[in-house]
């Protein structure tokens, strides 16, 4: 089963074989849970939310159009993401709860702890969507095309926007290290 796409195995639990869905979670749980800490900073909810998108993809498997299975996964967890901001417009979120996967670099570095505490500053002065299109193209490495698919939008317009949001990330960081 391995080897099945992730657009054949959709299809077969559209049609019912719902025990495929564990090759689906299994390929994209981690990617899903690390969108979501990147867009809350807290794991609670972060596991709360991609608990619930492999539950909305079994319950709406029958509105899948066998159309690319991440593009259709991630506006799901997109829609999940933007209700919980919706219920939690004023709620302030620490830093320190981020945890990233990284490979193997030390991640207990003062320089690597201070690069991410940077970082993590100023994609916090970023819009909602100006930070989950970084997110998407840069932390989950989703292509262009499928992120136009996932915000209805198109390719052009999503390069343009994610190329201003770099501008104005290099721009925050200059501002933030020369002071």
């Amino acid at each position: 089963m391995e080897s099945l796409t992730d657009e054949e195995l959709m299809i077969l639990v559209v049609n019912g074989n719902i025990d495929m869905m564990r090759h689906l979670f299994n390929r994209y749980h981690v990617k899903i849970f690390n969108y979501f800490l990147m867009m809350t900073k807290n794991r609670e909810i972060s596991q709360d939310m991609t608990q619930e998108v492999f539950y909305k993809i079994i319950k709406y498997s029958s509105s899948y159009k066998k159309t690319k299975f991440t593009s259709w996964m991630y506006a799901i967890a997109r829609n999940i993401c933007n209700d919980y901001y919706q219920n939690t417009k004023n709620r302030e979120v620490r830093l320190n709860e981020i945890e990233f996967k990284i490979g193997e670099t030390d991640v207990n570095t003062p320089e690597r702890k201070e690069t991410t505490e940077q970082l993590n500053r100023i994609l916090d002065q970023l819009s909602k969507s100006d930070k989950e299109l970084i997110i998407m193209s840069r932390y989950q490495g989703i292509k262009y095309r499928e992120i136009a698919e996932i915000t209805d939008s198109s390719v052009g317009a999503v390069k343009t926007k994610i190329h201003r949001i770099i501008q104005k990330l290099r721009s925050y960081y200059f501002q933030n290290v020369m002071l």
